[in-house]
């Protein structure tokens, strides 16, 4: 837990954005702005130099992202707290963030109050989420992993789906009819399914397809 005064380094590549998340930071009287960087190389660099509680990153810069500069945040700067700050919510984007060591994940859509107690929670040891983003990963404990499909399985179900034969799929992808087979064969071993339909259903449900 921080005593005192929040410090905190701002990363993001669009200057007026940049300016705008420092406003509504230092609007708080407990939250000092100590830095400012247009990319995740800036930030490494800053952070040599300054003496910063939390890291609000964005995800999409140039010359190095947030995902890889919050991985080396976390490895080189361990007292460091990085909160991503963006205006994406995929889930690969949010979990690509977590695995690299944010322990918030906000969107720049977000209301100002809510900013505010998420760099507060971050600063106290929390976790900071945004609710839609908090959302996203109970739903994603709840609901079993989909299954790792290839490319090439998933571009045969995705025929299937349209309605072609396993002759046509074949005359689509340049393949023998029985290779279509196997692939079929294979994704309905992953998916635990016995026919078409239900392939494609799953996969759907699923977000496979």
């Amino acid at each position: 837990m921080i005593s005192g005064t929040i410090r905190v380094l701002v990363v993001d590549d669009h200057p007026i954005v940049r300016e705008g998340i420092v406003s509504i930071v230092t609007s708080a009287h407990d939250i000092e702005v100590v830095g400012q960087a247009a990319n995740g190389a800036e930030a490494l660099q800053l952070l040599g130099q300054i003496e910063a509680d939390v890291v609000l990153m964005d995800l999409r810069m140039p010359v190095m992202g947030g995902v890889a500069a919050t991985a080396r945040i976390h490895s080189e700067f361990p007292g460091v707290t990085v909160v991503v700050l963006t205006t994406y919510e995929t889930d690969e984007d949010i979990l690509s963030a977590i695995e690299a060591g944010a322990t918030g994940y906000l969107l720049k859509a977000a209301p100002k109050d809510e900013l505010i107690a998420g760099v507060r929670a971050a600063a106290d040891g929390q976790v900071a989420l945004a609710p839609s983003v908090a959302e996203m990963l109970v739903a994603r404990v709840r609901v079993p992993a989909a299954p790792r499909l290839t490319p090439r399985e998933i571009e045969v179900l995705r025929l299937v789906s349209d309605g072609l034969s396993n002759t046509q799929i074949a005359s689509r992808l340049f393949i023998s009819e029985a290779t279509v087979k196997t692939h079929l064969l294979r994704l309905f071993e992953k998916l635990d399914v016995n026919d078409r339909t239900r392939a494609v259903t799953l996969a759907m449900e699923r977000g496979i397809l």
